[in-house]
């Protein structure tokens, strides 16, 4: 069962934080280029592109591995937005709105997680 990913609220945020996270860290210094910088976008993209792949399978079992997969993912980039505050790379404004955006896309994610292991099994 093909799902449409863009209707799906925890991708659309999700996209919207990987594209938050790679504006700020064009600001990060150069020597970060390989380093946090790195680390963080991949993460960062690694959570809407696992939605996208799970959401095209067709198994709830595989949509839902692909869910959690998304969501050690977010952690991942939790844990790397703090860092960089720590550091000093991210203004307290900067900061502020991608935890902010990162807290909201982790509550829907989880949400959506709950939602699909609690239906009734279709297939």
């Amino acid at each position: 069962m093909k799902r449409d990913f863009g209707k799906i609220e925890a991708w659309r945020l999700a996209d919207d934080l990987a594209l938050m996270i790679y504006q700020y860290t064009q600001r990060f210094p150069k020597t970060e280029t390989w380093s946090l910088t790195s680390q963080l976008r991949r993460a960062a993209i690694s959570v809407p592109a696992n939605i996208v792949e799970g959401s095209s399978r067709k198994h709830r079992k595989e949509y839902l591995q692909f869910l959690y997969t998304a969501y050690g993912s977010l952690a991942e980039v939790g844990y790397y937005i703090e860092f960089a505050n720590k550091v000093g790379y991210l203004k307290n404004g900067d900061f502020e709105e991608l935890i902010s955006k990162h807290k909201e896309t982790t509550k829907t994610l989880y949400g959506l997680i709950s939602y699909i292991e609690k239906r009734p099994y279709s297939q």
